[in-house]
């Protein structure tokens, strides 16, 4: 069998959502594609003065429910249908989260970590410049992604601000908070993560304060999800990053592991440990798995080994639909990405809100509106589960779809 591409697995999530929908053809049609898709070549003088070429990517899924909103990631293996894909995941996403936006996500071939400050300010500047034209508060916001970072969005905002003439806060998210930014977001994703994986325990009848976790990716979601786990009482055994993984059957300190990552750049070597493969890591026998890293990370081939009663998606996509059908048929309750991790872009507008109102909330009033948007938008999610007994990914694609598939035929076809 062809590997599938992420695109190719996105439109297969969409297309099962739609078999419960009454949808027109024309509708589902229009929702099935990215509304647009922009290409750009551009030169970056390097440190030792020479100029190297970057291609970068910025997709805009839909905007019927509101401006597209979605990540830039910075990375060698970025494709256009890595992007695509993304952005449709962005756009259901925001629907689950009964947030006011479309879909969006971008992303420029290069290897971050080969490239000093100075060349990653320069090729960030360059990037913003050329996709200037199809950007803006009100029609794409973009965010950080892998390998960005509110540093890359400061550098964002003030290039854009520069070509309009004025400060322009609002036209990124995930900025410091010195620059509009919102008290809470760096927590947001992983704290979201927490929320949703204690609800899906609730649900199977596991208590957190006896329940197991194993975390796959040890960047800003895996390691604040797994420390604001651990202080619920959930035991951490077993995490991992890009190098490999650790794991401790009678439990780790999540923020001492972040600590020591932190000095030495990665989870391997932490002290009276045993080392782990990421790919064992999935497969250990633990209540609740969050696959925090990249896509595909459970498949055919390895899900049949995946123990876990709980599998709460840190990542984007990390679930093919073969191993969904798998983990369904034996009882698993899956929490798919675009619930699981839509605590950063509940945030995200948290702070596109507060920069348009140049008014801001403290972090406690931000946690106490994130926790009450998971919570509503899991109970709905989870209730369409139970009425139409489906898994909880085609729930929240039922309900994301209907609502994007409402606004078109409410906004009717232009012209």
């Amino acid at each position: 069998m062809v590997p599938r591409t992420p695109y190719e697995i996105a439109v297969e999530q969409f297309n099962t959502a739609i078999k419960y929908l009454d949808l027109a053809p024309g509708i589902a049609d229009v929702m099935r594609v990215p509304r647009r898709e922009l290409t750009v070549h551009f030169p970056v003088k390097m440190d030792d003065g020479s100029i190297q070429l970057f291609t970068g990517y910025r997709v805009q899924h839909s905007q019927d429910c509101g401006p597209a909103k979605g990540g830039i990631r910075y990375h060698p293996d970025v494709t256009l249908d890595e992007v695509k894909a993304l952005a449709m995941w962005m756009c259901w996403k925001c629907s689950v989260m009964n947030l006011p936006y479309g879909g969006g996500k971008g992303g420029v071939i290069c290897n971050p970590k080969k490239m000093s400050q100075g060349e990653l300010e320069r090729l960030t500047r360059r990037f913003a410049t050329e996709i200037t034209p199809i950007i803006g508060p009100q029609s794409d916001i973009p965010a950080p992604d892998v390998n960005t970072n509110p540093q890359t969005m400061a550098w964002f905002m003030d290039t854009y601000s520069m070509h309009t003439g004025a400060p322009c806060f609002a036209v990124v998210t995930g900025k410091p908070v010195e620059l509009g930014g919102s008290l809470g977001r760096t927590e947001a994703t992983g704290r979201g993560l927490m929320i949703a994986a204690l609800e899906a325990l609730k649900v199977k009848g596991i208590d957190p304060h006896k329940a197991t976790a194993a975390v796959q990716g040890y960047g800003n979601v895996g390691s604040i999800g797994a420390y604001l786990l651990q202080d619920e009482g959930v035991k951490i055994v077993a995490l991992s990053d890009s190098q490999g993984g650790i794991y401790r059957p009678s439990g780790l300190d999540a923020r001492d592991v972040l600590r020591f990552k932190g000095e030495t750049g990665t989870v391997v070597g932490y002290p009276d440990t045993t080392p782990i493969s990421n790919e064992d890591l999935l497969e250990l026998p633990v209540d609740l798995l969050v696959p925090a890293a990249l896509e595909k990370a459970i498949h055919e081939g390895n899900v049949a080994r995946v123990k876990a009663q709980v599998i709460v998606e840190g990542a984007n996509g990390p679930t093919t639909p073969e191993a969904d059908q798998v983990l369904a048929a034996r009882g698993a309750l899956v929490v798919p990405d675009v619930l699981a991790n839509g605590g950063g872009v509940t945030v995200s507008y948290f702070e596109w809100v507060q920069d348009l109102q140049s008014y801001f909330w403290t972090e406690e009033e931000v946690n106490a509106r994130l926790r009450r948007q998971m919570l509503a938008s899991f109970g709905e999610v989870l209730r369409i589960a139970q009425d139409r007994k489906v898994t909880m990914r085609t729930a929240a694609y039922i309900k994301a779809v209907a609502r994007v598939a409402k606004a078109i035929e409410l906004r009717g076809i232009y012209p």
